[in-house]
């Protein structure tokens, strides 16, 4: 199973951000065949690697990736204007060539999988089976062109509501920069044992020889 990959209108796209934070029904794709030939290579080498894979957002491994002029795969997108936003509704991930689910219904699950077993055993489901996850309803509704359904709401939110997607923004980046500090630690643990520095007490013994 390959993430972050999908289709909008019949366009293949890299799925950068599942969901826009506080438009929950919006995410942040790019159309990986309108893409420089360098930024594309470079881009998908980011996306197959572990760390693309094991990415929550591939946004997340985009930013840690510097191209060839120092600048972060990220803002490299961003700059270009490569980046679209586009309703969830109107994308396809496509986790292999038999086996697809509208980004919305995809992150219905990824939102129910902490909360019990049901939600990873759709997720398994839907990796498993050929074809598309759940009923026929879901099969017809997917195939609903992104003409047929490019509307927006415009209901206005309450100011509870957007206290409530604060507070879930500010869990979100909590969780992350936990990650980063997890990733972190391992990393200089794994320098200190590629490249231990002398001991205090070696030190003492140096500093006393060239005393004398």
């Amino acid at each position: 199973m390959i993430k972050h990959v999908g289709r909008h209108d019949n366009r293949r796209v890299a799925i950068i951000y599942k969901q826009v934070p506080g438009e929950d029904h919006m995410c942040l794709v790019a159309y990986t065949d309108m893409l420089p030939a360098l930024v594309h290579d470079e881009c998908m080498k980011v996306l197959e690697s572990e760390v693309g894979q094991n990415s929550k957002d591939l946004a997340d491994a985009l930013f840690r990736h510097l191209m060839a002029d120092g600048e972060n795969a990220l803002v490299s997108l961003h700059k270009g204007g490569f980046l679209k936003k586009v309703q969830t509704k109107q994308v396809i991930v496509t986790a292999n060539a038999s086996s697809s689910i509208r980004l919305d219904e995809l992150n219905k699950i990824l939102e129910q999988m902490a909360g019990g077993e049901e939600a990873v055993k759709k997720l398994a489901d839907l990796d498993a089976n050929a074809g598309f996850y759940g009923n026929k309803d879901l099969i017809e509704a997917s195939k609903t062109s992104a003409a047929d359904v490019n509307t927006t709401s415009t209901d206005a939110l309450s100011d509870a509501d957007l206290a409530k997607d604060r507070l879930a923004q500010a869990n979100k980046l909590k969780a992350e920069a936990e990650g980063l500090l997890a990733e972190a630690k391992r990393l200089e643990q794994e320098a200190k044992s590629l490249d231990p520095q002398p001991t205090k007490k070696t030190n003492v013994r140096t500093a006393k020889k060239a005393i004398a």
